[in-house]
């Protein structure tokens, strides 16, 4: 198959190196000193562009890939609260995406029994819940995508907590940011960045007795452009608003 890339920091050379393994091809690779190469016969010639780029980037680089008739495998977080909306509209049109906060098999894994847990836990309120995630000092957004959507399962299984918010964020210049608006009602996330850790999250379930902790911990980037490269293996032969559910089955 024919991928293009989209960014090419250190995830994006990471994706390249795994996909030529697999016996792919890189068609084309855009990134800050080439943006209008995403207009070029050859980034049309892939058969899906996989995007890792900022917040503030993916959503355009999205919309145009769309286009320029290219399938999209993108892990960038950050965007979907303000244009969610806005890409489901062009996949009614007909465009495919593959959305994930994280394509690591091991997270995929950790979210099914996130999500398994919340359910038992919804039968017994002696335990609130709160989570963490640490990432390196590179990571602009927080909290993290994949500890949204973590929040996100936990939120649609357990009756007494309606929403997520940011309760404290350790930056990495030692400062912290703090909301004091949490009531019972909210999901707290913690963010700490923190040197060049890959991705530690932690569900914490607390009560006065004793405490359950569930955490994945990464232990390099690999697992995720791994994932990404399977994501974008599946996307080639599938239509439509895709996720880490279709690739993964558990």
């Amino acid at each position: 198959m024919k991928f293009s890339l989209i960014g090419y920091g250190k995830m994006g050379h990471m994706i390249e190196e795994i996909a030529l393994q697999r016996g792919h091809t890189i068609a084309c690779i855009i990134d800050i000193n080439n943006p209008e190469d995403i207009h070029s016969e050859a980034f049309r010639s892939s058969d899906v562009a996989i995007e890792f780029t900022t917040p503030q980037a993916a959503f355009t680089n999205i919309c145009t890939a769309f286009s320029e008739g290219v399938k999209v495998v993108s892990g960038s977080t950050g965007w979907r609260k303000d244009h969610f909306a806005d890409i489901l509209r062009l996949i009614d049109e007909g465009n495919t995406l593959f959305w994930a906060s994280n394509f690591s098999l091991g997270v995929a894994i950790f979210s099914a029994v996130n999500k398994k847990l919340a359910q038992i836990m919804n039968a017994f309120p002696s335990y609130d819940v709160r989570m963490e995630e640490v990432h390196h000092i590179h990571k602009l957004d927080a909290p993290s995508g994949t500890a949204i959507t973590l929040a996100e399962d936990i939120i649609s299984e357990i009756d007494r907590k309606s929403s997520w918010e940011l309760c404290h964020f350790h930056k990495a210049d030692g400062t912290v940011e703090q909301n004091n608006d949490i009531t019972p009602q909210v999901l707290p996330i913690d963010a700490f960045r923190r040197e060049e850790v890959p991705g530690i999250h932690s569900v914490i379930y607390e009560s006065e007795a004793d405490e359950i902790t569930l955490t994945h911990s990464a232990h390099s980037r690999r697992g995720f452009a791994l994932g990404a490269v399977l994501a974008a293996e599946f996307t080639a032969t599938h239509q439509g608003l895709l996720t880490t559910s279709d690739l993964f089955s558990f």
